[in-house]
């Protein structure tokens, strides 16, 4: 019998987990919550495949680790590949799998929300609730439907966005080397990154952590950009120079700032500070901002999405162990 070994499964994947094995009952399936490690790896042993989710790099000793338990099948539920020793995995015959589209609509969603709230003061009107101050002014709003809104990225994730925002009434303009021709074809697409940020009101960011798109956002492209602007990550947090922002936010030149990724985040995200000593000063610093909307990278997080990354990183191990080909396979030579 096939055997799948999972790591990293969380309460909420559990279901979905259960799903799947009562539709494949001829792959016997275990898991943990702990995550691989060089140590963890042990716990495969016997396995044909194993199923991870992690932002913990999967270093060349953790996958030789997995390879010594004779386990070189590996399925992500998640789209990144960055934190994968990809040489490693190669000299060692792994194929690995990802899911490069679980739900664009959830992070889409998530952007095109925070955003509109930004514009609305929403974090500013929150804390006047909550002191019961209950006068309008100052905290005047800006309609979405006045702003241009710049996407840089026009993938799936980025065409959801578009249409949301589109739905709302902003005029839309995007930037993306690699252009979509219907897109092309509909004239959203300007010359130059300088062009969508000179024009843009609201700026979304929806492209992969590439050498060249680390700290895209940075002090010199926020002085190209228009007074106010809003600046959306929902995407990468290598891609903003975090401290430039803070300076255009200090400065009023940056209006307001939506974090759902940050360069930090490892070892910070996904864990309770309540009662400890917040590690990062900077990030308490965005927090605390009124006009900052900060979320610990859960703009994925639905039930849909979940649904999708266990599903799928489960139907394609099972496709890697019995020798078929994967809907997603990573190429290891990149």
């Amino acid at each position: 019998m096939t055997k799948i070994f999972a790591y990293a499964i969380r309460k909420d994947e559990e279901p979905f987990l259960n799903e799947w094995k009562d539709a494949n009952k001829d792959v016997e399936v275990a898991y943990t919550d702990k995550l691989l490690t060089p140590e963890t790896a042990a716990l495969a042993k016997g396995s044909d495949g194993v199923v991870v989710y992690q932002q913990l790099d999967y270093t060349a000793e953790t996958l030789q680790a997995l390879a010594n338990v004779g386990v070189t099948k590996m399925s992500l539920r998640n789209v990144g590949i960055d934190n994968i020793d990809l040489a490693k995995a190669k000299e060692l015959g792994f194929e690995i799998t990802n899911v490069p589209v679980y739900s664009p609509d959830a992070i889409a969603e998530h952007a095109a929300i925070q955003a509109a709230r930004v514009l609305r003061q929403d974090g500013l009107m929150d804390a006047k609730m909550a002191n019961r101050d209950l006068r309008w002014a100052p905290t005047i709003g800006r309609e979405v439907r006045d702003q241009v809104v710049g996407v840089v990225g026009t993938g799936h994730i980025g065409q959801v966005f578009m249409r949301i925002m589109e739905g709302f009434g902003a005029k839309v303009i995007a930037f993306d080397i690699f252009r979509n021709p219907e897109l092309e074809k509909k004239g959203y697409y300007v010359d130059t990154l300088d062009d969508l940020y000179k024009q843009a009101d609201v700026i979304s960011l929806h492209v992969p952590d590439v050498p060249a798109n680390v700290h895209m956002i940075n002090d010199d492209s926020i002085k190209e950009m228009k007074d106010g602007v809003v600046i959306v990550n929902v995407s990468r947090g290598p891609l903003v120079d975090t401290d430039a922002v803070i300076r255009g936010l200090n400065s009023g030149k940056v209006f307001g700032f939506v974090m759902d990724t940050y360069e930090g985040e490892v070892g910070v995200f996904n864990e309770d500070w309540k009662g400890k000593k917040f590690p990062d000063d900077r990030l308490a610093n965005l927090i605390d901002r009124p006009n900052v909307l900060v979320t610990p990278h859960t703009a994925f997080y639905t039930t849909h999405a979940v649904r999708n990354m266990v599903v799928k990183a489960f139907d394609n191990n099972y496709a890697l162990v019995e020798g078929k080909p994967a809907q997603t396979p990573v190429k290891l030579d990149m």
